[in-house]
């Protein structure tokens, strides 16, 4: 089988500012933990603050992009994946293409020279991570970007595709445009719930796409804000699992198959009105660094196995592989070779 650019990711690529802080942090900056937002003016002092005062790390990030390059180390075929969004014309965009080429993703930047390279906190308490993310040239990402023909090139070509909730704050119609593809040509999209605030303020924009989904990802949190939103009197997450699968569909060429990871408990999978639970690889806590990148990585690990054609179950044992080595490192990084077989 031919896997030169079988998976396309689309979304905010971000530099993350990582660092270990105290819980008055996140206190000051009014911040949950394990929480995932998007900074508002309150927030802006504190990337300085992180970058002065904590020893901080600059990771190559965002949530897609961490996905799809986890992908591509599990295939091990350079070019197997593509990916785009926008950054800036800056030294942080320089850093995110010389990382991204050098992991073997193809990928298409749009890159503007009016706002610089969007970065995200990233928030360490105990190992738990609270992302506040800066949108800044990720937010300029436009359809036009997309339609040209070099870019729509890698959406003609791919057969899997990936996006992470969060792109709906971006660019809905980039969305549409690839979910439309996928649905026509019988192709496989999948999309993240990504986080609460995606659930609870982009309700539309996320609710225009579900019919195109496929595989529906996402954790426990997520699942019940969904659920809530609707009106679902349940925070049961297989019911809420299985109602999201029987969302009606574009296609019938695929069913829709729902995926919600838990943290330390099992994956829920939920498919033709039944859910099967798959344990995680559980970790000692002293081995434990972060979280940040654990649910990008479980997403990439199973779609490692997806383009592979694999059943389910493979697909979920590659992703809490995947999890599992992310978490005992900083940022979704990993080691140069994987050892799953």
């Amino acid at each position: 089988m031919a896997y030169e650019g079988i998976l396309l990711g689309m979304g905010n690529p971000l530099l993350d500012i990582s660092a270990v802080v105290p819980e008055e942090f996140l206190k000051k900056y009014d911040i949950k933990p394990n929480n995932a937002i998007l900074a508002e003016d309150k927030h802006l002092p504190m990337y300085d603050e992180l970058a002065n005062d904590y020893g901080v790390e600059y990771i190559a990030g965002g949530a897609t992009q961490n996905s799809i390059k986890v992908a591509q180390w599990l295939v091990q075929i350079p070019g197997a994946t593509g990916y785009i969004g926008s950054i800036g014309k800056d030294k942080f965009g320089e850093e995110m293409k010389k990382n991204s080429k050098q992991a073997g993703v193809n990928v298409h930047y749009y890159e503007d020279d009016t706002v610089p390279t969007g970065t995200c906190a990233v928030c360490v308490v105990g190992g738990e991570r609270s992302l506040v993310a800066n949108l800044s040239a990720a937010n300029c990402y436009k359809a036009d970007h997309l339609k040209q023909p070099e870019n729509w090139a890698l959406v003609e070509k791919a057969k899997y595709y990936y996006i992470a909730g969060f792109f709906l704050t971006v660019s809905p119609e980039s969305i549409q445009l690839v979910a439309a593809h996928a649905a026509a040509n019988n192709k496989v999209f999948t999309m993240n719930l990504s986080a609460p605030f995606i659930c609870e303020f982009f309700k539309d924009a996320q609710e225009k796409v579900l019919p195109y989904i496929d595989y529906v990802f996402g954790n426990e949190t997520e699942a019940r804000t969904f659920a809530r939103v609707r009106g679902w009197e349940t925070d049961n997450v297989e019911e809420i699992a299985i109602k999201i699968s029987q969302l009606p569909k574009e296609s019938g060429t695929h069913k829709r198959i729902t995926v919600i990871t838990q943290g330390a408990d099992p994956v829920v999978v939920a498919e033709d009105g039944k859910t099967k639970l798959f344990p995680v690889i559980l970790l000692p806590k002293e081995k434990l660094v972060d979280t940040n990148g654990a649910g990008d990585a479980f997403v990439g690990g199973f779609l490692s196995q997806l383009v592979k054609e694999k059943p389910v179950e493979e697909c979920v044992r590659a992703g809490c592989y995947a999890a599992n080595v992310i978490i005992q490192r900083s940022g979704c990084t990993y080691p140069e070779k994987p050892d799953f077989n």
